[in-house]
């Protein structure tokens, strides 16, 4: 009960609309304080499916540890020994992949009418989000389907405007052994691009 722990495992697409685990690559980034400042020395490792990967530090990256892994393994542990101090074996079951099913990649919306957004998942995520430039990572249900109201993305009246669609879905887990606050989290992005019409 010494460390704060602060975890993100993010797996991005290498490719627009990703629906396979090897078309991903996996972000790592674990924030430790003790006393209010960071833990800049000793081991820090997350382990997959894929393999282990030792993090380092970077005190130009917000003083966390990082790293990176190919693919996404959907099952995370995490393992912190300094000193004395450590956390040990905080396991996170990510969600499953995700795949957006509608709109289709590069088709053109109507902003002027609600959007109806759809994904293919398993079984739901803990969290889920939907990000546009106008609806900026706003929290949603996990059911599959989000109507995109009017409005709901950047256009304008003299031709068409490029937007994304972007879903994302998270699990998390407090680690036992860690001060209050802390948290890990495994979340998977996925992303098309569509072409918004122009706007009377």
């Amino acid at each position: 009960m010494t460390l704060l722990v602060d975890a993100d495992v993010i797996a991005r697409p290498l490719v627009p609309n990703a629906s396979k685990s090897q078309d991903f690559t996996t972000e790592l980034r674990v924030r430790l304080e003790k006393g209010g400042a960071p833990i800049t020395s000793g081991t820090v490792t997350l382990e997959s499916s894929s393999g282990k990967v030792d993090l380092t530090f970077n005190n130009t990256d917000g003083n966390r540890w990082i790293g990176a892994q190919a693919g996404y393994s959907e099952v995370y542990r995490l393992t912190v020994l300094s000193g004395e101090d450590f956390v040990d074996d905080v396991r996170v079951d990510g969600p499953a992949l995700h795949w957006i099913t509608a709109p289709m990649q590069g088709e053109t919306v109507d902003t002027t009418m609600p959007v109806v957004v759809k994904w293919s998942r398993g079984e739901s995520a803990e969290v889920a989000r939907i990000d546009t430039d106008q609806l900026d990572q706003l929290v949603i249900d996990d059911t599959g389907t989000y109507t995109v109201p009017a409005g709901g993305f950047k256009s304008k009246r003299d031709g068409v405007e490029q937007e994304r669609i972007r879903i994302d879905r998270s699990q998390r887990v407090t680690p036992s052994g860690a001060l209050v606050g802390s948290e890990m989290r495994v979340t998977i992005h996925n992303e098309i691009s569509v072409v918004v019409a122009p706007v009377p």
